[in-house]
């Protein structure tokens, strides 16, 4: 009987395709690696494209943690036009136009939507209300609000503006930014809030994730990339960043000791130093194997995730 060969723990960094849900791209991915351990750290809306971080086999258990970091985007927000979406896929609610837009209205308008902020996400989104999605609730026809909540929008950069005409015929201004924000933030409802700021509505007409945490559009491959490394005999393989690589690119690392990491492995709690960061630390043996992920709870190492 033919052994089933278990590929191994990791990350695969794609760049997503236009018209692929992040859960489609998951779908190819297990027919590649051929298991069906595989998740995201963070979706990108259809329309989106670029880095979706996937975690195979026992490299799942990162993503949780990973999903938290931060992360940066290019995308184009149309100003003139309101939709559904706050995108280019929902249908057009209003058009109010928009041609010479004052330019210094728009670096304000940008300025008031950066640092720590309050936002209330898309109504189209996969937001949880009294456990149903948000965009199922739209879908079905229901009036949905959805409570702002804190994001924080570190950098918001206008690189051009362009006057165009929308294909109704609508004079409108496409903006060209950039953005690095928290995990959770609406680059769309960003687009949104800008427009309404400006009296003219607005919504976004393409975007492109180019990180999330350490990992960055250099390193993605295609899903047809991807498929030609598992189809060539001298290929390689599908390309998996090892989980010990992955976890010492995106947590502070704890270098400990052979007593220390035998500890661990039994689930001790041992005293921990200080590292800058409120979030998880990734510990390694002597030996450089990954051993878990850990956070300080009272000067004492509480396992997040063990891997050995």
């Amino acid at each position: 009987m033919k052994q089933k060969v278990t590929p191994p723990d990791g990350l695969v960094i794609v760049d997503k395709p236009a018209g692929f849900t992040s859960h489609d791209v998951v779908a190819k991915m297990r027919g590649m690696a051929r298991t069906r351990r595989i998740g995201h750290a963070g979706t990108l809306d259809p329309m989106a494209t670029g880095v979706l971080v996937l975690g195979v086999e026992r490299a799942t258990k990162l993503l949780g943690h990973l999903a938290l970091t931060e992360k940066e985007y290019v995308g184009t927000v149309r100003l003139g036009q309101t939709t559904v979406t706050d995108d280019a896929e929902g249908e057009i609610t209003e058009s109010k136009g928009a041609k010479d837009v004052d330019r210094a209205a728009i670096d304000a308008g940008i300025a008031e939507l950066s640092g720590a902020i309050m936002q209330v996400p898309s109504k189209v989104s996969a937001i949880k209300i009294d456990g149903k999605r948000s965009y199922a609730r739209v879908r079905g026809g229901e009036e949905v609000e959805i409570p702002a909540r804190p994001v924080t929008v570190s950098s918001f950069v206008l690189h051009s503006v362009h006057e165009t005409e929308a294909e109704d015929g609508t004079p409108v201004t496409d903006l060209l930014v950039s953005v690095e924000c928290s995990s959770g933030t609406y680059i769309r409802a960003l687009a949104r809030d800008l427009g309404a700021g400006l009296g003219v509505g607005g919504h976004l007409t393409a975007l492109r994730r180019t990180r999330v945490g350490p990992y960055k559009l250099d390193k993605a491959r295609t899903l047809e990339q991807l498929q030609a490394a598992v189809d060539e005999p001298e290929g390689g393989g599908l390309p998996i960043m090892p989980i010990g690589e992955a976890a010492a690119a995106a947590f502070p690392r704890w270098d400990v000791t052979a007593q220390q990491a035998k500890l661990l492995g039994n689930g001790a709690r041992i005293p921990m130093p200080l590292f800058d960061t409120d979030g998880a630390v990734a510990a390694f043996a002597p030996d450089g194997t990954f051993l878990a992920l850990l956070e300080n709870k009272g000067g004492k190492a509480k396992s997040l995730a063990v891997f050995v």
